[in-house]
């Protein structure tokens, strides 16, 4: 038995000094990544976000729901469960890589019949009760001379380390959803603040036309036409409502609230500071983003993919052996002399499967293709998202500077000829056309301040928001 063993581990060794051995399959990504973004202002080199970069903002409320969402979201509940199942995979997946080991133990009792043939007549006697008592230990191992399993542990590990980042990209894009959803809940009420000056304003102009309707010195026409435009401002109000309370109710799912349980006050996008985001090197967003490293660890899982399917045209080799104890009576089973044993070696060969490997490694070597390609996608979308999140930034930036003229201008006009329209100076046209620019211009001016702070948003989503890194590449120790 043991010359056997010899000669079968013989023959594998013999087999791997050969150059039969496996190889590793690692693809070059060939990444192209650009010494600097194109439309970053300032030091290259500066600090990047760090962990809690909402805070910026210096909204006490924001960085609770922040909090909170980090702790209660269920999205992120979802990608934790999700690790505890990759993690139990590498413990199945590693398994082959261990001795299999069992106990067993019965006890049987035979009382057996013996027939008799006489003469004249058939009759039988019966024998003694017969007992065999037997307690065993059986072992059993896989010899991974090619690193079959070794393989599949490794890509069952790289898959477990991947299911952490996707952990990171859901709490990102949760805190990103929260921060966006607040400030449209607080571009609503803006929004909705404006509209009731809006309307009562109209409503003033109204009453003064009004006025002049019964003096004599205007007409039903002008009366009815800012009666119009009082409409027009009140039906301005129900959507915003809508808005306001479908994204408070919204920030409630994120952290996993009902509607009923959850309050929010709100406040001003005007109550927002605005941080200064720097977007540091491309070549450090492949280590910040959470989405980035997850698509490299998904293809490093599918590399190992490869190299276990490739390993399964190899011989296997099994190791079993069974050795206990084994008595016709209890007080005689554990005596030197019940001992037994039993070894085997055994080695099998794949010849002909019907093309099941090679069709088993065609299909690795297709998911290798894929998540390679989705990982290139991945490092290029990256840097193309951090660029229109630059993009964006700097021109509502502009944007929201010319705009604020725009209001600072349209209010002035307006005050203008209201006190104009009293002094009966000017038409109720010139009036009308004043308040419909001011209307525009001051909602157009909180849509512009949305569109500033969600494009800050991005760039934090962009470049990784800051996470610290997980305890992921530990599982590969």
């Amino acid at each position: 038995m043991h010359s056997l063993v010899r000669a079968i581990v013989g023959s594998g060794l013999t087999l791997m000094l050969s150059g039969c051995l496996v190889g590793s399959e690692h693809p070059d990504p060939a990444l192209d990544v650009p010494a600097k973004y194109s439309a970053a202002r300032g030091d290259p080199e500066a600090a990047l976000p760090v962990f809690g970069w909402w805070r910026g903002f210096r909204s006490s409320e924001l960085s609770a729901l922040m909090e909170e969402a980090q702790n209660a979201n269920l999205d992120i509940a979802v990608a934790v469960a999700q690790i505890l199942q990759a993690d139990a995979q590498v413990r199945i997946a590693g398994a082959p890589l261990f001795p299999s080991i069992g106990f067993a133990g019965d006890a049987e009792e035979m009382r057996q019949s013996v027939a008799v043939r006489g003469s004249r007549t058939v009759g039988s006697t019966i024998s003694p009760v017969s007992s065999v008592y037997n307690v065993a230990i059986n072992a059993s191992y896989t010899l991974d001379f090619w690193g079959k399993n070794q393989s599949a542990t490794l890509a069952a590990t790289e898959t477990a380390v991947a299911s952490r980042y996707n952990r990171d990209v859901v709490a990102l894009t949760t805190a990103s959803t929260v921060a966006n959803t607040y400030f449209q809940v607080l571009a609503a009420q803006d929004s909705l603040r404006i509209a009731r000056q809006n309307v009562a304003s109209a409503e003033r102009i109204l009453d003064l036309v009004k006025q002049q309707f019964n003096a004599g010195t205007t007409s039903q026409l002008e009366v009815s036409q800012q009666e119009s435009l009082v409409g027009i401002q009140r039906a301005t109000i129900p959507p915003l409502e809508i808005t306001l309370r479908q994204n408070t109710v919204a920030l409630g799912v994120l952290l996993g609230l009902p509607p009923e349980r959850f309050k929010l006050k709100g406040g001003s996008l005007s109550g927002l500071a605005i941080p200064r985001v720097t977007p540091g090197l491309p070549s450090e967003l492949l280590v910040r983003r959470p989405d980035v490293r997850q698509a490299e660890v998904q293809l490093a899982s599918s590399n190992f993919s490869v190299e276990s399917a490739r390993a399964a045209f190899f011989p296997t080799i099994q190791l079993t052996g069974l050795g206990g104890f084994q008595s016709s009576a209890l007080k005689t089973l554990f005596t030197p002399g019940a001992w037994y044993y039993t070894l085997a070696a055994n080695l099998t060969q794949p010849i002909f499967d019907g093309f099941l490997l090679q069709g088993q490694l065609d299909q690795a070597r297709g998911v290798q293709l894929q998540f390679l390609q989705s990982y290139r996608k991945a490092v290029i979308s990256a840097f193309s998202d951090v660029e229109k999140a630059l993009i964006a930034i700097e021109q509502t930036s502009i944007q929201e500077r010319l705009q604020q003229e725009v209001v600072r201008a349209s209010r002035q006009a307006f005050a203008l000829s209201e006190a104009q329209l009293r002094a009966g100076t000017v038409n109720l046209i010139t009036t009308l056309q004043t308040q419909q620019t001011l209307f525009t211009a001051e909602s157009t001016l909180v849509q512009v301040k949305l569109a500033r702070l969600q494009a800050i948003i991005s760039l934090y989503q962009a470049l990784g928001g800051g996470w610290p890194e997980r305890a992921g590449p530990n599982l590969r120790s």
